[in-house]
């Protein structure tokens, strides 16, 4: 008895580590984000800045096609200063951006991931105008959506790099973001 408890539990801890490979890029993750970021608004392009922030999401995997759900918060340094006059500015900038969606992806060989995703996006933005006879601080928030892809490649069992591109539309403004990552699965 003893003997045959003793295989079992051998074949368990063998056949442990296959199913932890076969089950790769499932469960929750969390990871930060960084990258490059464009907005083209109405009057114009803003400089180019950063985008920076956190995501947390969920996928399933059945054979090589992996389904998940994530949300995300990030932040931007894009900002537009105009000097109008000597004494007349405007300044306009991208603040908070959120996003909840779904991606759908393809594994491609047994440490990559490449996907494409889709989702609701909501930005804060804020313009200040100041001149002799007038001074207005604006902010307001604009919803859209997000189309992006992109390649998530495993380093370890937990942890993961990816890389994405992401165009956002919020009706009155385009952006364009390319975007790194360092994730961990739960």
């Amino acid at each position: 008895m003893q003997k045959l408890l003793l295989a079992a539990l051998a074949a368990s801890a063998l056949a442990t580590p296959a199913f932890a490979q076969s089950q790769s890029f499932e469960g929750p993750r969390a990871e930060v984000i960084a990258g490059w970021d464009h907005a083209d608004v109405p009057g114009g392009d803003m400089r180019d800045g950063a985008t920076y922030g956190a995501a947390l999401g969920y996928d399933v995997r059945r054979a090589n096609t992996v389904f998940g759900i994530e949300g995300e918060i990030t932040g931007s340094t894009l900002k537009e200063d105009l000097q109008l006059a000597p004494d007349t500015s405007f300044r306009g900038t991208l603040g908070r951006d959120l996003y909840i969606g779904g991606r759908i992806g393809i594994v491609a060989g047994s440490n990559t991931l490449l996907y494409a995703k889709a989702g609701y996006t909501n930005l804060r933005s804020n313009v200040e105008y100041h001149s002799p006879t007038e001074n207005q601080d604006a902010s307001g928030i604009d919803g859209g959506y997000r189309l992006g892809a992109g390649a998530e490649v495993r380093l370890t069992d937990k942890a993961y790099l990816k890389t994405e591109y992401r165009f956002s539309d919020y009706g009155g403004g385009e952006r364009h973001q390319l975007v790194g990552g360092l994730g961990i699965r739960f």
